[in-house]
Formats: C-alpha cells, sequence, structure tokens
C-alpha cells in the first residue's frame, strides 16, 4: 500500500513533473473522483514523498509509476504551491514543488496499471501530451489552474533563477 492509499491528513510533501518532449509538449494526466468520472480535470504527474526519499527521487519514481517514462533528465524546481482539495472522499492539503524534466521518449502514454496504487487505478483516465496554445484554449479544469500561463512565460524565458511561489489554491 502506498502513501496515497494510507494519507491520513496533515501537510503532505509532494514532488511534481512538468515533463516537456523535444517539440516543448507538456504531459498531463486525466483524472476524477473515483465514484463519478464526470467530475474531471488534468494534472501534472507527480505524488507525495515516501520515506526518507529525496523530492528528487520521489519526482522520477512517480513519473515511472503513473507514465513508465524513465529517460528523464531532471531539472530544477520551478515552482512551489500550498494547495487543499477534496478528492476520495476526504481533504488533501499539499506542500508541492514542480520540477521541471524533459524527455524524448514521445510514445503515446497509457497510465501504467501495474504502477499505479489501487486509488490511481480508480481515478486515472489517461494521459496526453498537450501544446501550450492547446493547454491556453482548453476548456477543461487543470491544475494548477495558470498552467498555461506559467508554461508560456517558462517557454519564453525559460526556468527562473530560484523557484516560484506560487498562489496558494484551496478548492
Amino acid at each position: 500500500m502506498s502513501a496515497e492509499d494510507t494519507y491520513e491528513g496533515g501537510l503532505r510533501k509532494v514532488a511534481r513533473v512538468i515533463l516537456l518532449d523535444p517539440q516543448e509538449r507538456i504531459l498531463l494526466l486525466h483524472g476524477h473522483e473515483p465514484d463519478d468520472p464526470a467530475d474531471d480535470w488534468w494534472f501534472t504527474p507527480g505524488g507525495g514523498v515516501e520515506g526518507a526519499e529525496t523530492r528528487e527521487e520521489a519526482a522520477l519514481r512517480e513519473l515511472a509509476e503513473e507514465t513508465g517514462i524513465t529517460d528523464v533528465e531532471l531539472g530544477p524546481v520551478l515552482w512551489r504551491r500550498m494547495c487543499s482539495f477534496p478528492f476520495a472522499g476526504r481533504r488533501w492539503d499539499q506542500d508541492e514543488w514542480y520540477y521541471l524534466a524533459r524527455t524524448t521518449d514521445t510514445r503515446q502514454v497509457v497510465p501504467v496499471a501495474a504502477g499505479l496504487t489501487e486509488l490511481e487505478r480508480r481515478s486515472v483516465a489517461g494521459a496526453r501530451w498537450w501544446t501550450c496554445g492547446e493547454l491556453a484554449r482548453a476548456h477543461e479544469t487543470v491544475y494548477p489552474t495558470r498552467l498555461a500561463e506559467l508554461l508560456r512565460t517558462l517557454l519564453d524565458e525559460g526556468p527562473p533563477a530560484r523557484p516560484v511561489d506560487l498562489d496558494t489554491e484551496i478548492v
């Protein structure tokens, strides 16, 4: 059983990945409430830090578990945010760090069932590579909510000199 399945509250340390391919597309996962597939959103790969692992180790582990992609060059922390949201019948309070990563593995990603937790198997519906323009025009819910704007700044200006603290998001 993983940290996702045993989370009981408190501030959860999370590592997320802004994974870009050579065409500057970003990989997002498609999630939904376990018992309500119509309540859906797109989000970056990542998850909770387990045991004594570093956030960098958690970012790479979560990416491999959720997507099967392991050929990755992990870069700096781009953004940090605090967030709180309801999911699967409980409230999740998270301290999230977003790492830049690049890959040449641009296959059509199907979330790897063997690497997903039981809760993730019930709530992750797929994955997709998005261009910045597609993301800016999307009518779907995307987290973090300013991702299209943040990605445009990243692509135009490169990574920030130090991590940017994003506004707290409470859903």
